[in-house]
């Protein structure tokens, strides 16, 4: 790949979308668009929509990769790395801000009141997700595929309500169950890949737990940032008990809030569990996949995004994602311990359907909180 930009301009630039693409993905992707693309020239229209789809087949958070995807191909694997660090680095640094005063012995009550606010809203933004997400997933597909595809929805939703780290395995199997389809006697053998055979057989029980649940955020998320709620609630709240299902819902709404990927949040449980440095443990084991799996296949993104394995595998574990997160919005819910929390979901979900964004939603949801505190009602 020929190098159009020094690692100093990669920095700069990739430090700014990762400090202003509030929002998630949406925001990242075209704030990436608008520079490499637009502005700079640096790549052609076809080739990023080309590594957006394929940064979508491939597990772990779709941003960061696309992300990583084009420093590389501005700057090099040299760019790539200096790039991603600069997206990432920008939002998890505010993460652990938030996280060394949301989680002390006596956090401050308006930061407490601006994630209990922010958490009600992002119930609505999760269901939000789960909807578009859900026809992206169903929408183009008939007959037989359908049907597999709503049975792999349904697993992944029953999975996150009632066995909790339990959504792993399904995904996997969904997809697995899907590929074994493709490939039954006439319809055309396809193998599964190395990649996919090594990341199934990964098991937790030789590494230590935030180690995998970390591993899990950015290795087997399929679907998208939201997928990381249900990956992580499991073990945070009812496995190991690093949060109470307040503090993991005020964790959710602080990632949404901040700029930069999604997956930051998994910085909150880290510090729960074991302080500043299991949080940085866990960004750093999060989002290592992403570093690993662009650097290797980056240059083949093209390639990938016309795999028949990768393409059926993601056509069974996809739509079980989509499940999961519908399935993670019950957890969340249970949270609510207030009622004036209610009626800030009831606002939110009244705001997305009049098609304000998410983002301020989420906004809403904060000064709420703040207000509530303000008038003086009890703050979870």
């Amino acid at each position: 790949m020929p190098r159009h930009a020094s690692l100093t301009v990669v920095a700069r630039e990739w430090a700014r979308i990762g400090a202003t693409s509030f929002g998630g993905p949406p925001s990242q992707i075209a704030l990436l668009r608008e520079l490499t693309v637009e502005r700079r020239r640096w790549i052609d229209a076809r080739e990023f929509e080309d590594a957006n789809a394929a940064s979508q087949l491939l597990p772990g958070p779709g941003g960061t990769q696309l992300a990583i995807y084009c420093a590389l191909r501005v700057g090099g694997r040299a760019g790539a790395l200096v790039g991603g660090l600069a997206f990432i680095l920008p939002g998890l640094l505010i993460v652990l801000a938030i996280s060394a005063a949301a989680l002390s012995e006596s956090p401050p009550l308006w930061i407490r009141a601006v994630g209990a606010g922010a958490a009600a809203a992002v119930v609505a933004v999760v269901l939000q997700a789960g909807l578009q997400l859900g026809r992206s997933a169903l929408g183009d597909r008939r007959g037989g595929l359908l049907w597999r595809a709503v049975a792999y929805l349904a697993a992944g939703a029953a999975a996150t309500v009632l066995t909790g780290p339990g959504v792993v395995l399904v995904l996997l199997a969904c997809g697995l169950v899907e590929l074994g389809w493709r490939r039954r006697p006439g319809t055309g053998a396809m193998a599964l890949s190395p990649a996919m055979a090594a990341l199934a057989a990964t098991g937790a029980a030789a590494l230590p737990a935030l180690a995998w649940t970390a591993l899990k955020v950015g290795a087997l998320s399929y679907g998208g940032g939201f997928v990381i709620i249900p990956l992580m609630q499991a073990d945070a709240v009812e496995t190991y008990g690093w949060m109470t299902d307040a503090e993991f819902a005020n964790a959710v709404a602080y990632g949404q809030l901040t700029p930069g990927p999604v997956t930051h949040t998994v910085a909150i449980v880290g510090w729960a569990a074991a302080g500043l440095g299991g949080a940085v443990l866990a960004a750093a084991i999060a989002f290592a996949p992403s570093f690993i799996v662009v650097g290797v296949i980056g240059e083949r993104f093209a390639q990938l995004r016309e795999s028949l394995t990768a393409r059926a595998f993601l056509d069974g574990a996809g739509p079980a994602a989509v499940g999961a997160i519908f399935g993670a919005s019950v957890p969340l819910v249970r949270a609510l311990e207030e009622g004036w929390q209610w009626a800030v979901l009831a606002a939110a979900v009244a705001a997305l359907a009049l098609g304000r964004a998410a983002f301020w939603a989420l906004v809403g949801g904060a000064v709420a909180g703040v207000a509530a505190m303000l008038a003086g009602a009890s703050i979870p």
